[in-house]
């Protein structure tokens, strides 16, 4: 996919399989196991086009047309200048 990575240069990725936050507004999309190319020297995380439409797709899914997400979690939020 890259033949340099953007932020460090090196040259030497690894196929790797992450968890991707998608966010839109104030809703979130977690998911897990997305095929990426990751920099083997920084970790700068690089991911096709296709992954990442397929991902908006489930997020439109989910949140507009109702489909039901495998697994939903509860998440705190703080402001940091009331903290």
């Amino acid at each position: 996919m890259n033949n340099v990575c953007n932020f460090c240069g090196n040259k030497n990725f690894r196929e790797n399989h992450v968890q991707y936050i998608y966010r839109h507004d104030d809703q979130f999309l977690v998911v897990n196991s997305v095929p990426c190319e990751e920099c083997e020297y920084c970790g700068e995380q690089y991911f096709k086009a296709e992954v990442l439409k397929k991902i908006e797709k489930e997020f439109r899914e989910i949140y507009y047309s109702g489909k039901r997400a495998k697994r939903e979690v509860k998440v705190p939020v703080e402001e940091f200048v009331e903290i």
